[in-house]
């Protein structure tokens, strides 16, 4: 009687193409959900939304703190080239940390949005990873201040950092919507999560150069700093780096770099979605 009268299940997953056109036509309910986000973020604090700033650059602090001035960790990379390598890193990799963290939770935090409202439950992962978008921007305004204060002066290299932030973005939304996926099932993957990443973060170089830390020790082989420099988080972060840092280590960027962040882009960009597409009909039940 149902297929007879062209009725569908409530709640039933649409076709991936369907699914696409969906979440286009929710495009501005993404970018208000993720500027009210944003907005709402510190709204308890004094400061605001300077935190959004502060905050990495506290963590920023700290790392040089301990890696650059009592580790000094920087291999002859001299404070003119490892304050904003620092920075940067900080910076880049924080884009990704949090759009993991707050894609874990944006299912399982907002079943009240997903039980009363119909609407493609990827606007939820999307939006939180384009808030993260948005906040990084003014973290990138600071980290240009710095690097030019260290004697890097703009070329139109620095124009690259948009091409490179867009398919960091690309990544990370799919990333994110991993993870949505996985938490919504596993409340507990909230909290295994920052121990996954501070040792993704410890491996990816952002406090200190990968290769030559490792070229320096004669216990872990070389393949092990190729492994590592190819891995998405330092694929982005030098992306970052060779755009603003002005110094022989960082002359031109290599076309391989580009090669890397664009595959990871799409790898986890369509998969992410694909995958939680998949599982859209059981987000929010049971």
């Amino acid at each position: 009687m149902a297929a007879r009268h062209g009725l569908a299940v409530s709640g039933a997953r649409p076709s991936l193409p369907a699914y696409v056109r969906q979440l286009w036509a929710r495009r501005h309910f993404i970018t208000a959900f993720s500027r009210a986000k944003l907005a709402a973020q510190y709204s308890q604090a004094k400061l605001g939304q300077l935190w959004q700033v502060a905050t990495p650059l506290l963590n920023a602090a700290v790392y040089f703190l301990i890696f650059g001035l009592i580790l000094q960790v920087d291999r002859g990379m001299g404070t003119r080239n490892y304050v904003p390598f620092l920075v940067a890193g900080v910076f880049v990799f924080a884009f990704t940390q949090n759009s993991v963290m707050s894609g874990v939770k944006s299912i399982s935090g907002n079943l009240g949005m997903v039980r009363a409202l119909h609407f493609p439950r990827a606007s939820l992962p999307i939006a939180f990873s384009l808030q993260q978008l948005q906040q990084l921007l003014y973290s990138m305004i600071v980290l240009a201040a710095i690097t030019m204060s260290f004697g890097h002066r703009p070329n139109w290299y620095w124009l690259l950092v948009f091409p490179a932030l867009f398919l960091q973005f690309f990544f990370n939304a799919g990333l994110a919507m991993i993870f949505a996926r996985l938490g919504s099932h596993t409340p507990d993957m909230a909290q295994l999560m920052p121990f996954v990443l501070r040792t993704w973060m410890y491996a990816s170089g952002v406090m200190f150069p990968l290769r030559a830390m490792i070229e320096d020790g004669d216990k872990v082989p070389l393949w092990v700093a190729d492994v590592m420099e190819v891995n998405p988080a330092a694929v982005y972060m030098d992306l970052i780096r060779y755009a603003l840092i002005d110094s022989p280590q960082y002359s031109g960027i290599p076309g391989l770099t580009w090669a890397y962040a664009l595959g990871w882009a799409l790898l986890f960009g369509i998969g992410g979605f694909v995958y939680f597409w998949k599982a859209e009909e059981r987000y929010g039940r049971g």
